[in-house]
């Protein structure tokens, strides 16, 4: 007897429909399973043979000893992982005779694998993969308990929580009766929007910081952050996610997708409604940072999209590492190629990085010596490339906070609430600027020649920024960068005019860029 169900495979972050065939008839001898599993299955589909008798076995039925083909279509397309084994059973069971509705397999999509005992265990990529079954109509899609939640976001389709393999055989047999999860997404998007752990009114002093952060949420802005160990740097980048606009319904759904591809959404949850806020370590590979293997899997600037990507001890991280982030920041998507496949992730992050200013991390240092030999501070900053260094608008120095502050028990500092009003409105003056542009939706975005139409200055302005150019030997890719960072300035302030007063803020805060840094 024939029977199909579907099952689905991830690519990207989008899933793809595999038809699973069965076709079982025909005796087969006392010595042979006469099992045959084709469709370009890797080795985790072909072990799940003993994964499904067991299971099958445990809970009261039987794979029976006749000749089975499973085909998994189409057949140019890898099948991965072990999350075929609910689907291969039932449509085996089907198969065998052994459900009374087999026919009615077909209008569902199944994912899960298998335990031993028939309990289902999670996967990846579920929300995806309900995203699918809605768009070619299947009636439901059944996953483990643990992804329903996740695969109930999508509307007009029946999902269906599983525990074990026999809730599924019941149902199909017509001796359970199985209730699909409901999900209003909207209220649970609203429910958990904007909740943080962390607030700016944490921070004791650094307002000048803490002023440079709130320029780079509302211009989406890169930073960096130099000084020295215990200044508060991490603190501070760690804080910025809770001062950005909220996600969007968009936004969180994309977000979601990427998270739920690798692996990363945690037991019965639903939407991402935090901004990501991802810190790898410096000992990162380019693969883990950008993604890719032999079935592409999201990196790190993936995870961070629409959030934070914090690069701590900016120079320790490996050249090679630091240099395939450039074509990323600037297309915002990555795009990964092998032999037989080429899939694209986005990865529009806001890149904030920090860094102790030599090795020993007291350069400059108010009340410290540092110990570093001449030539060696140029040589500590040189590992970070120029290229990388112009695609980051604010670079900040961070002191030590003083006793004094610290010891300030009583003074309560902005909370982050009262920044991110601040930031919101000033997104607002943006999206009305780049409403005609699709690809423009901050001012760190614009392109040169947008630059020239929309950070026009005055001639006061004209003489500040050419004083500051040659006095402070600033370098000539600070130019296009303090014109962007002024007019974020300008949007803080709600003004549409570059104000001396925002071209001089966004002047002080490009330390890098000045040829006498080093002294």
């Amino acid at each position: 007897m024939l029977i199909k169900t579907f099952a689905s495979a991830v690519q990207g972050v989008d899933a793809i429909t595999i038809t699973v065939e069965v076709n079982a008839g025909g005796t087969v001898a006392q010595d042979k399973i006469g099992y045959v599993l084709v469709g370009l299955p890797d080795n985790a589909v072909k072990e799940s043979y003993h994964r499904m008798e067991a299971a099958i076995k445990n809970v009261g039925y039987s794979m029976k000893r006749v000749k089975t083909v499973v085909n998994l279509a189409p057949a140019n397309i890898r099948k991965e992982g072990s999350s075929y084994d609910l689907p291969i059973a039932m449509a085996i069971l089907g198969a065998t005779r052994q459900l009374n509705n087999a026919s009615e397999l077909q209008n569902y999509v199944m994912m899960g694998e298998l335990a031993l005992d028939g309990s289902l265990r999670p996967i990846k990529g579920a929300l995806p993969m309900a995203i699918q079954a809605r768009k070619q109509n299947f009636k439901g899609i059944f996953v483990p308990k643990e992804n329903a939640r996740e695969a109930a976001i999508v509307n007009n389709l029946e999902v269906y929580g599983i525990n074990n393999i026999l809730e599924v055989i019941e149902y199909f047999n017509g001796e359970r009766q199985l209730s699909p999860m409901k999900l209003d997404t909207r209220e649970e998007f609203s429910y958990t929007i904007g909740k943080y752990d962390l607030d700016f009114s944490d921070v004791k002093g650094q307002e000048n910081i803490k002023r440079a952060l709130e320029i780079a949420a509302a211009g989406g802005h890169n930073v960096i952050l130099i000084g020295p160990p215990g200044a508060g740097k991490t603190m501070l980048a760690r804080r910025l996610p809770t001062i950005l606009p909220p996600l969007n319904l968009h936004e969180a759904l994309e977000t979601t997708k990427i998270h739920s591809v690798a692996g990363l959404l945690p037991p019965d949850s639903a939407l991402v409604t935090q901004r990501p806020f991802r810190s790898p370590h410096h000992t990162v590979s380019d693969v883990a940072l950008v993604g890719g293997g032999s079935n592409p899997l999201p990196g790190e600037i993936s995870i961070a999209h629409n959030g934070v990507l914090f690069l701590d001890e900016l120079p320790e991280f490996k050249r090679t590492v630091l240099e395939v982030l450039r074509q990323p920041m600037e297309e915002r998507r990555i795009t990964i190629s092998r032999a037989k496949i080429t899939v694209d992730y986005p990865s529009s992050f806001m890149l904030i990085a920090s860094m102790n200013p030599c090795p020993c991390g007291y350069y400059n240092h108010p009340n410290k010596d540092c110990v570093c030999s001449p030539g060696v501070v140029k040589k500590y900053l040189n590992k970070i490339s120029g290229p990388l260094l112009d695609r980051i608008d604010l670079h900040v120095e961070v002191t030590p906070v003083s006793y004094e502050e610290l010891a300030k028990y009583e003074r309560t500092s902005e909370p982050s609430s009262a920044i991110v009003e601040r930031v919101v409105q000033a997104r607002k003056k943006q999206d009305q600027r780049f409403e005609e542009m699709p690809r423009i939706f901050s001012n760190a975005q614009m392109s040169s020649k947008m630059v020239r139409d929309i950070c026009r200055i005055s001639k006061a302005g004209t003489v500040l920024l050419k004083n500051a150019m040659e006095k402070l030997q600033l370098s000539a890719r600070a130019y296009d960068r303090i014109l962007k960072v002024a007019r974020t300035c300008a949007d803080l302030s709600n003004s549409d005019e570059i104000g001396i007063e925002h071209l001089a803020e966004a002047i002080h805060f490009r330390s890098l860029d000045r040829e006498d840094w080093l002294g």
